[in-house]
């Protein structure tokens, strides 16, 4: 199956960071926390299955897709790219396959909680897929893309702190996002991902989604200093978008054991 590459990005603003936030984006006016000197202890860690060389993606034609609750079972929701997407109008809503079986698919869904799966039928969505894959160690403060069986890419990150966590879990590449100004704090690209900050609600005026993304504070990399979202290297997350092209889908799996995950 052919990989889903990105089109296009989409530049906007993402206002309201600080150089100790991440790219979640919330309405909460309090100061950002200092600093944690330990690591993160409110993000209960998701159960991370073995890791495999070669992932699914599901694309919907559709800025709307059904949720089931089993194949064949009742109607669980509805997700809608105008609700999940930054810039629905130039994004497709796009899903990491879990599970296939009889035309259905089990997919992880870009909603809470965190981890959410849901049943869509096969024939709602184009199939592709990758061979690409993102660990994160939290605990190690290392970020490293595989390809098939081979680590191509391995860099240092900036994590949540004690009281704002990055979420241990499974989780994808939801959308590629162009920040306006690329000496910001989001760098020069971010990748929005399907998970959601475990302790807040909201961020700048939207939802608290976790991302990936470049830094305007380089010094900060190897530290507990963002909101929740992970921090590396301008040139890395350049390297990540213009040399491999991470489609959406890229399954990411961040583990908070500085153990790496294991792989098939």
């Amino acid at each position: 199956m052919r990989v889903l590459a990105l089109s296009s990005v989409a530049a906007v603003a993402l206002v309201g960071c600080t150089g100790d936030s991440g790219l979640e984006e919330t309405t909460d006016a309090s100061p950002q926390p200092a600093v944690s000197a330990s690591g993160p202890t409110a993000s209960p860690d998701l159960a991370i299955p073995q890791v495999i060389q070669q992932s699914s993606i599901a694309t919907a034609p559709s800025a709307t897709v059904t949720v089931y609750d089993a194949p064949d079972g009742d109607v669980q929701q509805e997700i809608d790219a105008n609700d999940v997407l930054s810039v629905p109008e130039s994004t497709p809503l796009t899903f990491l396959v879990k599970e296939a079986t009889d035309g259905w698919l089990e997919v992880y869904l870009p909603v809470r909680p965190n981890g959410s799966t849901g049943w869509i039928p096969a024939s709602d969505v184009t199939l592709s897929s990758t061979d690409y894959r993102v660990e994160v160690g939290l605990d190690d403060f290392t970020l490293t893309v595989y390809q098939g069986a081979d680590a191509v890419v391995t860099t240092p990150i900036g994590v949540g702190t004690d009281d704002r966590p990055t979420p241990g879990g499974v989780y994808y590449i939801r959308e590629l996002l162009q920040p306006e100004t690329p000496d910001g704090p989001y760098g020069t690209y971010a990748y929005g991902l399907s998970g959601y900050s475990p302790v807040l609600e909201t961020f700048n005026g939207g939802e608290a989604i976790i991302g990936m993304h470049g830094t305007n504070e380089p010094d900060s990399l190897g530290e507990y200093v963002s909101s929740g979202c992970i921090r590396m290297a301008n040139d890395v997350i350049t390297e990540l978008v213009t040399d491999y092209g991470l489609p959406l889908g890229t399954p990411v799996y961040i583990s908070e054991d500085a153990a790496p995950v294991t792989t098939a």
